[in-house]
C-alpha cells in the first residue's frame, strides 16, 4: 500500500494543476469555541451570530461533531495528521517543546510515526499552495517550511517549538503570507486561518452587541459568583466575536476574487475556554465544535443539516478527498461526501496531560449517552492547574470555605472523582445526573466500557503508558519558576525533579 501512495504522490507532482482543476480549500480555524451561536439553536446568541448562520444556510451544518481533544495541541496535533493523538503520542498537551525559542534538543523530540505525513504535506505533494496564518501548536518534531510554502518567521529553524509552539506572523489583514502570497496564481491552494475566538472576549464583538454578565444565567454547576458570571457572558461575546471575523475573512476572499473557487470549513479546536468545566474536559462542552462546509462543489448542498455523531478527524480526509489528493490508509476518518460514507456509531475523545495538571481521561459518545471513564481517582476535578490565579477559580474556592456549594458543586469539583460516569444528553443536558450506578442501565454502562476498551486495545491508546521522565522534566522546565507552579500543590510525579533539601 505505501509503494502505491508514493506512486500516486509522485504522479500528482508530474501533473500541472490549476484552480480551474481542483477547489482552494480554506479552514478557518477557530480557537476554544463552543457551537453558542443561532444556527446551532442558541436561543441568547440566536439573531447576533447573522455571518455565521448564513454560512452554515448556504453551506453544509454538522450539528453533533466533536473532536479528539479538549484542548489546543493534542487535538490540532491530531488534525494536522489526521490521525488520532493517543496514536502517534502526541496526546500530552505542549510536549515535544523546550523553552520558548529555543531549538528542542533530541532527547525531547516526539517523531511521528514511519509514513504519516502532515495535512498541508499531502496537499503540497498534490500540487498545492500552502500556508498557515496563525498557530501550529503541534506536539512533534517538523520543519514548519516543509508543510507550509510561506508564512515562517525570519528566524525560524526546524524544531524550534516554543512555549505555544511555531507560529506565522498573526495577520489581522489576511493580506500577507496566505492566498496572495503565491507566484502562480492560477495554483490551487490549501490554508489554514487562525480566528481567536474563545479567547477574544468581546475583542471583535459589535457594539451594540455585547453582553453583560446579567444577561446570560450560569449552568447548575457552577455557583454564582462575580467573577464565574462574567467569564460565562465572555463566552458568549466571544461567539458574536467570531461572527465579526468570520465575516471579514469571506469578505477578503470576495475582495482577492477567490471566493468563487474556494470551499471553506469553519470549525473549532475544542469548547469554551472560559469554563473551568469545557476546555481541557471531557463532557459535551469540552468537545462539541462549530462546524460547517460551504463551497462550490457538488459535493456541497446548500441548506444541508446533518445531525449524525460526527468525528472531527473526518475534516481532514474530506479536505484530502475534496482536493483529490491520495488519502493515506492511516487516517481515522473518512470523507464526509464519499459515496462509502458510514456514519459512526460513537465517538471517542481524549484528556492527557494539560500544561503541569497530569490526568487521563477518556470518553465516548453515543448518540444518545456520553461516558466518561477517570483514571486519576485521587485527584479532584478542580486540582492545581494554570487557570488558579484567576478570579473565577479564586471566588470558587473562597465559596467552598464559606460552605456555599452546593452538596453536587462540592462533591463535584472537589471530591474523589468517580471511576465512570454515563449521562443522558436528552434528559440531562448539563450532564450532572451520574447513571454510571443506575441497575437500569446497567447493559449501557457496559456497552460504553466495551467501546472504549476495544478503541484502546485496538489503537494501542499511549495514554495508558507513563509520560516518559524526559518529557516530564521538559514541562517541568517550562513552569519551575512560574508562581502558579512553585506555589502550588502540584502532582508527585515532579518531585523527582526538584531539589532535596
Amino acid at each position: 500500500m505505501n509503494h502505491v501512495r508514493s506512486l500516486l504522490h509522485f504522479l500528482a507532482a508530474l501533473v500541472p494543476l490549476s484552480a480551474a482543476d481542483r477547489p482552494n480549500i480554506l479552514w478557518i480555524f477557530s480557537e476554544d469555541l463552543s457551537p453558542y451561536m443561532g444556527c446551532y439553536d442558541d436561543p441568547i446568541n440566536r439573531g447576533f451570530t447573522p455571518v455565521i448562520d448564513k454560512f452554515a444556510k448556504d453551506g453544509v451544518l454538522f450539528k453533533r461533531a466533536f473532536v479528539p481533544a479538549p484542548v489546543c495541541s493534542a487535538c490540532r496535533s491530531a488534525m494536522i495528521t489526521g490521525v488520532m493523538q493517543t496514536t502517534t503520542g502526541t496526546h500530552q498537551h505542549r510536549s515535544s517543546r523546550w523553552t520558548d525559542g529555543k531549538i528542542v534538543p533530541e532527547d525531547t523530540r516526539i517523531h511521528l510515526l514511519k509514513g504519516i505525513k502532515t495535512i498541508p504535506e499531502l496537499m503540497r505533494d498534490a500540487g498545492y499552495f500552502t500556508f498557515n496564518s496563525g498557530k501550529d501548536d503541534y506536539n512533534f518534531h517538523y520543519d514548519r517550511t516543509k508543510l507550509y510554502t510561506v508564512g515562517s518567521r525570519k528566524d525560524y529553524q526546524p524544531g524550534q517549538n516554543g512555549w505555544q509552539g511555531n507560529r506565522a506572523e498573526h495577520n489581522m489583514s489576511i493580506t500577507k503570507d496566505t492566498w496572495n502570497a503565491r507566484p502562480d496564481k492560477k495554483q490551487p491552494w490549501f490554508g489554514q486561518i487562525e480566528i481567536k475566538g474563545g479567547k477574544a472576549g468581546k475583542r471583535y464583538t459589535r457594539k451594540d452587541h455585547v453582553l453583560k454578565p446579567n444577561e446570560v444565567p450560569l449552568p447548575p454547576y457552577f455557583p454564582d459568583t462575580p467573577a464565574l458570571r462574567s467569564a460565562w457572558t465572555t463566552h458568549y461575546n466571544a461567539a458574536r466575536g467570531a461572527d465579526v471575523r468570520v465575516e471579514t475573512i469571506l469578505k477578503q476572499l470576495e475582495a482577492d476574487g477567490e471566493l468563487e473557487n474556494t470551499i471553506v470549513f469553519f470549525f473549532s479546536d475544542h469548547g469554551n475556554n472560559q469554563s473551568l468545566r469545557h476546555k481541557q474536559f471531557c463532557y459535551e462542552g469540552g468537545v462539541h465544535i462549530p462546524f460547517m462546509i460551504k463551497g462550490n462543489h457538488p459535493a456541497i448542498s446548500a441548506g444541508t443539516v446533518r445531525d449524525e455523531l460526527v468525528n472531527a478527524l473526518d475534516i481532514p480526509a474530506t479536505t484530502l478527498a475534496l482536493g483529490k489528493a491520495p488519502l493515506p490508509d492511516y487516517l481515522d476518518g473518512q470523507n464526509l461526501f464519499g459515496e462509502n460514507y458510514k456514519p459512526v456509531e460513537y465517538v471517542v475523545s481524549a484528556r492527557d496531560r494539560c500544561d503541569y495538571t497530569i490526568d487521563r481521561i477518556r470518553t465516548v459518545r453515543t448518540d444518545k449517552f456520553r461516558y466518561l471513564r477517570n483514571y486519576y481517582l485521587d485527584r479532584p476535578l478542580l486540582q492545581a492547574q494554570y487557570r488558579d490565579n484567576r478570579k473565577e477559580v479564586i471566588e470558587f474556592k473562597a465559596a467552598r470555605d464559606a460552605g456555599e456549594l452546593t452538596p453536587y458543586q462540592k462533591l463535584h469539583w472537589f471530591g474523589l472523582r468517580p471511576k465512570e460516569e454515563l449521562y443522558d444528553l436528552t434528559a440531562d443536558p448539563h450532564q450532572i445526573n451520574n447513571l454510571a450506578d443506575d441497575p437500569k442501565l446497567a447493559s449501557e454502562l457496559k456497552r460504553h466500557r466495551d467501546l472504549l476498551e476495544s478503541w484502546i486495545k485496538k489503537t494501542d491508546d499511549k495514554g495508558q503508558y507513563p509520560e516518559s521522565a524526559v518529557q516530564l522534566k521538559a514541562t517541568y522546565g517550562l513552569w519551575k519558576d512560574k508562581p502558579i507552579f512553585s506555589k502550588a500543590k502540584v502532582n508527585p510525579e515532579y518531585d523527582q525533579f526538584r531539589k532535596k533539601k
